[in-house]
Order: C-alpha cells, then structure tokens, then sequence
C-alpha cells in the first residue's frame, strides 16, 4: 500500500499523524540507543539533535548559534537548557518537559540557560564554567560523573570546562545518528508531506521557467510556495543552468538562464524539522542531443540503484551500480564526493545510511525497513558544459521500497516553449504540459 500523504491539519475523522506519539517514540528510541551505548549521557549542542530529543523549537535563526544545550542521562529524563524566555515558553506549552510530580520531586526539564554564543562572549565571563557545572550537578544527581559524557558538537571551551570537572568527553554523536536511523511511521508521514509541498513547488516552477528568467528568480519562486504551504524552513534552493552545470557548483546565482540551457534544481526545506533533499532537471526551450543522452544517463543509474533497494542489502550494493569518479572526469571519489550519493533524511539533510563509493564499498551499511534516504545521481553531457541531475527519495519497505518524489522525472522535460494555435492565439507550455500529463499518467517518478 502506498504511503498516505495527509493534510498538515489535525481532525477528528481521520487518524493522522500524531506528534504526541512522535515525540514518545523519539525519546524511546534515543534512550534504547543510550542503553545500548557504553556512555553514562549525552550532551547535544546540535538543533536538530535537541529537536528529537525534547521536541522543542524556537525558529530556524538559532540554528547555528551553539547558545542551547540538551542533556539525557541514562535512566533520566531530558533536560533542555535554552535562550532567554524560551526556557519559560516551554514551561508553559511543553507540558512533556515537566518532570515534577508536585510533591518536591525534579524540577523542570524547561531552565534557562546559555552556551558560549559561538565565541561572542568574553571568554572571561565564565559560560563555558558554568555550562560545565550544571552538566556535572546532573551527572552527579544521578550518579553517573564517572561515566563517558558523550557530545555530539561543542565549542573547545566547553570541553576544556567539562574537563576540567573531571568529565570524560567522548564522541555522542553515532548515538543520536544510530537513534535517527530508522524512521517512525509519524516521521515517514512527515517526510512524506514535506516531498508532497516540493512536488508543488516543482509544478509551479516548471510553469514559470523560460528563457530571461534567472537562476534567483527561480529561487524566490520555489520559496514562496512553500513558505505558503507552510513551510518551516527553505533551507535552500540550489538553481543551476547553462555551463554552470558541469561543473557542478552546487550554489544558485543571478545568471539569466538561455533558450536551449539545461537547468537543475535541488529542493531543500523543512516541514515540523523534517527536511527534503530533491532534485530536478530540465531544458528550457529545447533540449539538445546531447542533453538528453547524459539525461538518459543518469536516469539509469537511479533507476538500477532504486531496484536493489530492500532491507538486508547494503550502501555498497546500491554505489556498485555507479560508475566510479574517473568515468565521468574526477581523478578520484573525494573530488567527485556528493555527485553520485545517497545520504538519510530526517531532521538533517545528511543523516545515516550513506552511500558514497568513497566510503561504502569498504565500509558498507545494512540497509533496513523504516529508514528514508534520498539517493542522487549526476552525469555531465558530451558537450562538455551541459549536466544532468536527478534525485529520488525513497522509504525502505518490508520487500523494497517506494519512492516518495512524485514529480515526474522519468524523462527530460522541456520548459518554457511556445506554440501558437490554429486560431492565431498564443499558447504557452501547451506541449509542455501535455507531456507533462502524459508521463504522470504512465507513472512516473
């Protein structure tokens, strides 16, 4: 059966997905991996990280700021320690935050606190101290200050300061990533909704592009939709044409793209923290030969890839199928890095499993009912400056997988034509759309 996509609303008709179980079902899985791990704790500095661990939230601008902190201790509950009042929103709105049974037991999983702001605070002002002693106070509350502190990403000030508390620091970050691994049904739903806002965003971008428009214009485009749909977070929109494609800079620019140009574009946004990662091709105006073959190209390779897709086969099955950097103009898998991949999708962009032949044939991963990832392929045309892109995000099943980017990708569309009528009056993207029709009736993507 194929995977529902819902409205993003809640109603009392239909079950959908249910955050208060999301968010039970994170935590589980978090302390099952904390469980199995050789650490006393985990300290998060990491958005999304913090995200999972106690489903709070306070906008896409903190993201990079390294100012909240996140611990869980074996046998506890999360603590999060936040900016300014967030700490007492979440008192008021995060009620699963609260761990006080009223009778002077723990206080709040909400408190006010602050890291070192990124280096912004004097160094002498002593945050990165008193970071470090409210981390032992619980290690201590909970008898575990003898214990690995495991940290998934942290400023050298902090780890000097939680040394010096004689906390041993150790790598966390395998126990969030081994956590996040397999997905939840409410979190593939959440994927799969955010694919569902991309599919539109696509729909409306097609319509619009044509020759004159340029690469930022496309950018701007593709955001409103989804911001209107409701979108989070458009982490970015990487539009590339003409001989930009190959190579590949994997950044947008003010170009203006030209009748007979190629034109890729990788989709990445976030839908309640859950991000897509989702790349399309097309020609706008017309497509050359060679355009095409390198089109057809890198449909192949997707597609042998998405046929071994199943639990029990591995990363390095599926990277087997690409060809190597050397086949296509690279001296070696680290140049050519990210061009023939696979990566999970969650609450990060880059999560487990990866594929990569850099890594995967030499390392390879099982893969797993419930994981999501998006795999990616790339080929550069025979005329030396045109490309072609593609990437599918897939949920492993129990005897394979589906496919959850739906707009159409089986064959290269051409955008922007014109036709005039038998009447005399102009049409735009008559043919175009037709196509379009067509192939989403076969099927496609």
């Amino acid at each position: 059966m194929a995977i529902r996509t819902f409205g993003p609303n809640a109603v009392d008709w239909e079950e959908r997905v249910d955050l208060d179980r999301l968010r039970r079902q994170r935590l589980a899985r978090l302390n099952e991996t904390l469980n199995r791990s050789e650490l006393g704790a985990v300290l998060t500095f990491d958005f999304a990280n913090i995200r999972y661990m106690t489903a709070t939230h306070i906008g896409t601008w903190a993201m990079d700021k390294l100012i909240r902190f996140a611990l869980l201790v074996r046998g506890g509950e999360p603590i999060v320690w936040d900016f300014g009042s967030a700490a007492r929103h979440h008192q008021l709105y995060n009620p699963w935050l609260d761990h006080s049974d009223g009778k002077g037991g723990p206080p709040t999983g909400a408190r006010a606190g602050i890291s070192t702001l990124r280096g912004a605070f004097h160094p002498d002002a002593g945050i990165a101290e008193d970071v470090a002693a409210k981390i032992a106070a619980e290690l201590r509350e909970h008898g575990l200050a003898g214990e690995p502190l495991g940290i998934d990403v942290a400023e050298m000030p902090i780890l000097t300061a939680l040394r010096a508390e004689g906390i041993d620091v150790v790598d966390g970050q395998q126990v969030f990533l081994e956590a996040r691994r397999i997905k939840t049904g409410d979190e593939i739903s959440l994927l799969t909704q955010a694919c569902a806002m991309v599919d539109a965003a696509y729909e409306e971008l097609y319509g619009h592009l044509r020759p004159g428009v340029r690469e930022n214009e496309c950018v701007g485009v593709v955001s409103k939709v989804l911001y209107d749909l409701g979108s989070e977070y458009v982490e970015g929109v990487n539009a590339i044409s003409g001989e930009r494609c190959s190579p590949h800079p994997h950044v947008y620019s003010d170009r203006l793209i030209r009748p007979g140009d190629p034109a890729f574009f990788d989709i990445l946004h976030s839908h309640l923290g859950y991000r897509t990662c989702y790349y399309r091709t097309f020609a706008v105006g017309s497509a050359s030969g060679a355009q095409r073959d390198a089109y057809v190209r890198c449909r192949e390779y997707m597609d042998q890839a998405i046929a071994l897709v199943r639990p029990g086969a591995t990363t390095a099955d599926i990277v087997q199928v690409w060809p190597s950097a050397e086949e296509f103009g690279f001296a070696d898998e680290t140049a050519a890095f990210a061009l023939q991949y696979g990566h999970g999708v969650g609450l990060s962009i880059w999560e487990k499993p990866i594929f990569s032949r850099l890594v995967s044939l030499d390392h390879p991963e099982v893969l797993e009912e419930g994981m999501v990832f998006a795999l990616e392929t790339y080929w550069p045309a025979a005329d030396g400056w045109s490309a072609a892109r593609i990437e599918e995000e897939l949920v492993v099943t129990a005897d394979g997988c589906e496919v959850i980017t739906k707009f159409p990708a089986e064959e290269l569309l051409v955008a922007g034509r014109k036709y005039w009528t038998v009447g005399g009056e102009l049409n735009t993207r008559r043919e175009s759309q037709s196509h379009l029709n067509t192939t989403r009736g076969n099927g496609a993507g």
